[in-house]
């Protein structure tokens, strides 16, 4: 069994003012964003830093906004209720993947009224730089200790850990660590690759709901269901499988009509 690395929440205080991991991990997210899609230009003549700075800023907008206000949508409606301040209080954790991409959704299309892009223009440009973000935003999971894992049936399964913020203190799976490196780092490396050629206009944003679908619905299987949620449907299909398989199902369809169309926007066949 591992031992759960107790770590501070806070990373840094300065007398009244306290930065926690959550934060840094939120910071860490949005500048390797920045310097992947900075990089990203160099393969795009109609891409600029300067239009990156600016896609990066609606995005982080469009994430804090769209997932603190998904997840009290999707999760937390009650406790908003009782207490709308805690709406605003994103340090303490609480963040929804599927209102930040909804979020991020309602951005670009700000965003793309600037610079005159299409909607799928922009969206297959920064795609590819998503899923770091969401590497370092499960390492904020972890190191806080909450999203832990279910309970390990095997005795002698190896990467098990007791975390200090689980009331059972059960041996569970770090299941904040296997989304990093799946929704985060292996998606990253796919998505990467299948951009770095030329693809047709659609496909690289198929691909990661493709991508992230898959990896999300596959991890539920790990993760701990929220104590209020439970299982939703069929006594095993949580919250998050829920809201992941309309994203599997709309890239599916996605992908086959880019492939039909054959819109290329950079490259031989641009």
């Amino acid at each position: 069994m591992l031992t759960y690395p107790s770590i501070n929440p806070i990373a840094l205080e300065l007398g009244p003012l306290k930065v926690h991991w959550y934060g840094v991990m939120y910071l860490l997210a949005f500048l390797c964003a920045w310097g992947l899609a900075t990089y990203r230009t160099k393969q795009r003549y109609n891409w600029t830093s300067e239009m990156v700075s600016d896609l990066i800023f609606y995005g982080a907008l469009g994430v804090v906004l769209g997932g603190r206000i998904g997840y009290v949508l999707f999760y937390e409606f009650d406790k908003f209720i009782d207490n709308p301040i805690w709406l605003f209080q994103v340090w303490t954790g609480g963040m929804s993947f599927h209102g930040g991409f909804l979020g991020v959704m309602v951005a670009m299309i700000f965003w793309c009224r600037k610079y005159q892009k299409t909607w799928f223009q922009t969206l297959d440009f920064i795609a590819p730089c998503v899923p770091t973000g969401l590497m370092f935003g499960r390492f904020g999971n972890f190191i806080g200790g909450e999203l832990y894992g279910r309970a390990v049936t095997d005795p002698n399964y190896p990467f098990g850990m007791i975390f200090p913020t689980d009331p059972l203190h059960l041996v569970r799976h770090p299941s904040q660590i296997y989304q990093a490196m799946c929704e985060g780092l292996l998606l990253f490396i796919i998505l990467w690759w299948f951009s770095s050629k030329p693809r047709p206009r659609m496909a690289v944003s198929a691909l990661f709901l493709i991508g992230y679908g898959f990896a999300r619905f596959f991890m539920e299987f790990f993760r701990e269901p929220d104590a209020d949620q439970g299982y939703i449907l069929f006594g095993w299909m949580t919250k998050g499988q829920i809201l992941s398989f309309p994203m599997i199902i709309a890239g599916v369809l996605l992908m086959l009509y880019a492939y039909k169309r054959k819109i290329y926007d950079w490259g031989p066949h641009a």
